[in-house]
């Protein structure tokens, strides 16, 4: 647990202080050279993209040298193409679950719309959300903090607080109930694959399905507005047939790992799924 406190700690630090100060005084020099004042409004927003990137940057670095990027062959592992194909349905059906349940929980604010807004607005603040965000999120909360709550405890309870953690990280309301749910599902594929590859896989389709929502249709705020009536309804029973089916099937996975010191286990890989 203090490991995984320590990293969220650590990530939080370098993402919301350290990068956007780094970025802080190029982007004045910058203001200043072009137009010759410095707009504190418009400096926010310059700063926003680049402190992004700077900040999963920094974090990569600091996993890489601190030895928490597993360099284990089944760590980088496919599985089998079956069972990342289960894995992007039970994404989908998963993100339509949790986009359909937060529709009826307006009451949540999203104090983070403006910035997600300014994000969205380039391709590098786009690539930060749908790509390089979720590649360090998955080497983070799974390849490090979810692996180290499995060394320590059962494999619920680890996937439970790894996926609170997860939740709790993304700060925004409206965001920490879909990031713990979705929290879940990556959690346990990480545990019973031990491959960061289809979480990332996951976390990238997830994240991409938002941000070409939120661009494609700007005006819709939730699931009924987008698909409203009685196709709603069928999608989603849809929705929950796909989900527990495909989590069964990704169940019978022979994949075993030696969570804890004392698990003696080989590692095998049924290819067969």
């Amino acid at each position: 647990m203090k490991t995984a406190i320590k990293l969220v700690l650590i990530y939080f630090g370098i993402l919301q202080i350290v990068a956007p100060l780094l970025m802080v005084v190029p982007c004045i020099a910058y203001m200043v050279a072009t137009t010759g004042a410095v707009d504190q409004s418009s400096l926010m927003q310059m700063i926003i993209i680049p402190a992004q990137m700077t900040g999963i940057l920094l974090m990569a670095v600091y996993l890489w040298k601190d030895g928490y990027i597993s360099k284990e062959r089944i760590t980088w592992s496919t599985v089998s193409p079956s069972y990342l194909g289960l894995s992007v349905v039970s994404l989908f059906s998963c993100s339509w679950l949790v986009s359909t349940l937060i529709s009826h929980m307006k009451w949540l604010p999203n104090i983070m719309e403006q910035t997600f807004d300014i994000l969205q607005s380039g391709w590098g603040g786009i690539l930060a959300i749908a790509v390089v965000g979720p590649v360090l999120e998955e080497l983070l909360f799974r390849g490090a903090i979810t692996k180290a709550l499995l060394k320590q405890y059962s494999p619920a309870k680890a996937i439970f607080i790894s996926a609170f953690i997860f939740g709790i990280f993304h700060i925004n309301p409206v965001q920490v109930i879909p990031a713990f749910l979705i929290g879940i599902l990556l959690a346990w594929v990480y545990y019973k694959t031990a491959s960061l590859i289809p979480c990332i896989l996951m976390h990238i389709l997830n994240n991409s399905i938002s941000v070409y929502v939120n661009i494609k249709y700007p005006g819709v705020e939730d699931m009924d507005a987008l698909v409203g009536g009685t196709a709603n309804l069928l999608l989603t029973c849809v929705a929950v047939v796909l989900l527990v089916g495909c989590c069964l099937l990704m169940k019978k996975t022979t994949i075993t790992y030696p969570w804890r010191k004392d698990d003696n286990v080989e590692i095998l890989t049924n290819n067969d799924l």
